[in-house]
């Protein structure tokens, strides 16, 4: 066979298993990084030789996979918006910083006393693995629906840190390759390559924003013309700071992403969909071929040596940075021990250890086994079982949170995000009107653009998770097929809908949907203005910080207790007003003893006395 044969042959293979690893793991529910190394090991030459990544030689594959690099960075940094990194700004800054120098020196500790290796190489693999990584964290955030503030710590730290450790593993490589250097040549090179690396993204990154804004107002395929343009961005963005100074390209693409993602460019949407397509097809091309690569005898020299720095790496290491780097922060403990256990390792170590030990291998040998051989078994152990394990993991430690979801983005479903989202509550809208979608957003909510009415539209809002689906648009054929949709196919617990005409409300009655009739609301409001001023004044007011809450009893330590002993365990400023117990509302005395599923209707002063109040009842 011919040797372009040959090359046509081992790109058609890769590109297949990258599909059918996709496939997969899309089946499952498992990140694809893990399959896309299995398969990648099984063809490669220690298994069954179908494909030898020498075919594409040495300085081909270097430039194939930086560019590739490039892209997968520039796509993860595009979704790093502004009002992302507030859900979790605290976390992040110090999982980046804080965590990032705990992670880099207990792994080179690690490696250094089990190893025995040189102190800089030690630091070369800590280096390497600080990085994260979106390639691998942001598919296990879309099958594991925690808190948005831990799913944007996690995705701020892999974006942030996948371009640390690459700019600070070149850095220490060249400590490494150069005898007689000074330690200081590690600070020099990080720092020129993250200055080369923000001015050429934010030149390339402003440049094509100016570009994409002018060309809309003319451009009869402008939306093509964006996804090529955008895509070309990346790969400009890479290359020009990759030609400034080694390995500066990849902090290039990360800022030219953060720009073009923060800016108000048309077509912003599809513009993500088709890069989020492009990197996939990528990323499966580049991790199948460097796991290829991998040397098992590597593996096996690292023998039960390399198992403790994989068990150190992720049972000491990734926690006690974690621990460290959210202290004060608004993370519960349990979600810091969820944040602990998720430090799966992808591209950008791969990638750069794989490079790194084709040029330490003639001099070096052993330093070069020592380097890919425990960046690869840490990328292994975590990827499967950080990976695999993720969901489990975060239902043992019950952070998954029910989340309340509303269909239509108009002034009832706004007002009605802010109270649920002052109350702790996780809120997702959906709204079919464009305009009212950037509006939305722009307020800081979280929003699904498409028809409510289409039940995959529902199912990509989290409609499966939902303990709460309220249908508020102005139309109520909308409001009565989603209430519909969201009891028979998700079967949600809990819907209500907005009935704008009163001739309407037999019809979701039959439905045995909670109903609230626009017009009946009014007068209700108006009745409560005139008979009860003050309460209903403190409950219209924008401005309060309490609320009315009624929550199930499940905390078995305050049942079969009378309401004086209970009243005393409630966060101050709550007071029970009422208990609903088979249907019967009554209003308690002192006396009255509490049972294990009674409804308590709580008043709070304060927004944290009613969370408390919750978990407390909730025996959470």
């Amino acid at each position: 066979m011919s040797g372009a044969a040959s090359l046509i042959g081992a790109v058609v293979l890769v590109v297949s298993l990258g599909v059918a690893a996709q496939l997969v793991a899309d089946w499952l529910q498992i990140p694809s990084v893990a399959f896309l190394l299995i398969a990648g090991v099984l063809v490669g030459p220690q298994a069954l030789d179908l494909v030898d990544p020498a075919i594409f030689g040495q300085a081909g594959l270097q430039a194939i996979v930086g560019l590739s690099v490039g892209i997968i960075v520039f796509e993860g940094a595009f979704h790093l918006t502004v009002e992302r990194v507030r859900e979790a700004s605290r976390e992040a800054l110090g999982l980046v910083t804080v965590g990032a120098f705990v992670s880099l020196v207990g792994t080179a500790v690690a490696v250094k006393v089990v190893f025995g290796t040189t102190w800089p190489v030690a630091v070369l693999v800590g280096s390497l693995l600080i990085a994260t990584g979106p390639t691998v964290i942001t598919p296990i955030m879309q099958v594991v629906p925690v808190r948005d503030r831990v799913a944007a710590a996690l995705e701020t730290e892999g974006i942030i840190n996948d371009v640390t450790a690459a700019i600070l593993a070149v850095a220490t490589f060249e400590f490494v390759i150069a005898s007689q250097s000074s330690p200081l040549v590690v600070v020099e090179a990080f720092v020129a390559r993250l200055a080369v690396g923000h001015i050429v993204g934010i030149a390339v990154g402003g440049g094509i924003t100016l570009l994409l804004q002018r060309w809309h107002l003319s451009a009869d395929n402008a939306l093509q013309n964006a996804r090529v343009v955008v895509l070309t961005a990346a790969l400009l963005a890479y290359a020009l700071g990759s030609m400034w100074l080694s390995e500066a390209g990849i902090a290039a693409a990360a800022v030219a992403g953060i720009v073009l993602g923060n800016a108000d460019i048309p077509h912003e949407e599809e513009i993500a969909d088709f890069k989020g397509g492009i990197t996939l097809f990528v990323l499966s091309f580049v991790f199948i071929v460097l796991a290829a690569q991998l040397s098992l005898g590597d593996l096996r020299a690292l023998g039960f040596g390399g198992l403790v720095v994989v068990i150190a790496v992720v049972a000491l290491v990734r926690p006690l940075g974690v621990f460290l780097s959210t202290l004060g922060g608004r993370l519960t403990v349990r979600e810091r021990m969820f944040v602990g256990a998720m430090g799966p390792r992808g591209i950008v170590p791969a990638s750069v250890a794989t490079l790194f030990a084709i040029e330490l291998r003639p001099e070096n040998p052993d330093a070069a086994a020592v380097l890919v051989g425990t960046v690869f078994l840490v990328i292994f152990a975590t990827v499967m079982f950080q990976g695999g394990l993720a969901r489990h993991f975060a239902q043992a430690l019950d952070i998954l949170p029910m989340q309340t979801l509303i269909v239509g983005g108009g002034r009832v479903g706004r007002e009605l995000a802010v109270r649920y989202e002052s109350r702790g509550e996780e809120v997702v809208l959906i709204d079919s009107d464009e305009d009212t979608v950037e509006r939305t957003r722009a307020e800081g909510h979280r929003v699904v653009h498409g028809d409510a009415t289409n039940a995959s539209v529902l199912e990509e809002a989290g409609a499966g998770r939902a303990s709460v689906v309220v249908a508020a648009t102005a139309d109520d054929d909308v409001n009565l097929l989603v209430a519909q949709l969201a009891m028979t196919r998700f079967g949600v617990d809990t819907v209500v809908a907005r009935a704008n005409q009163p001739d309407n409300v037999e019809a979701f009655a039959d439905l045995n949907v909670e109903t609230i009739s626009a017009s009946f609301a009014v007068a209700d409001a108006i009745d409560d203005a005139v008979e009860r001023p003050s309460l209903a004044h403190w409950l219209s007011d924008s401005g309060r910080t309490g609320d009315v809450l009624e929550v199930e009893l499940r905390n078995d330590s305050l049942t079969d207790r009378p309401i004086e002993e209970v009243a005393e365990t409630l966060p101050d400023g709550c007071l029970v007003a009422m208990v609903s117990r088979d249907g019967t509302d009554r209003v308690p005395d002192s006396d009255f003893r509490l049972a294990s599923g009674d409804h308590l209707t709580l008043v709070c002063e304060t927004n944290e006395a009613m969370q408390d109040a919750r978990r407390l009842c909730q025996g959470d």
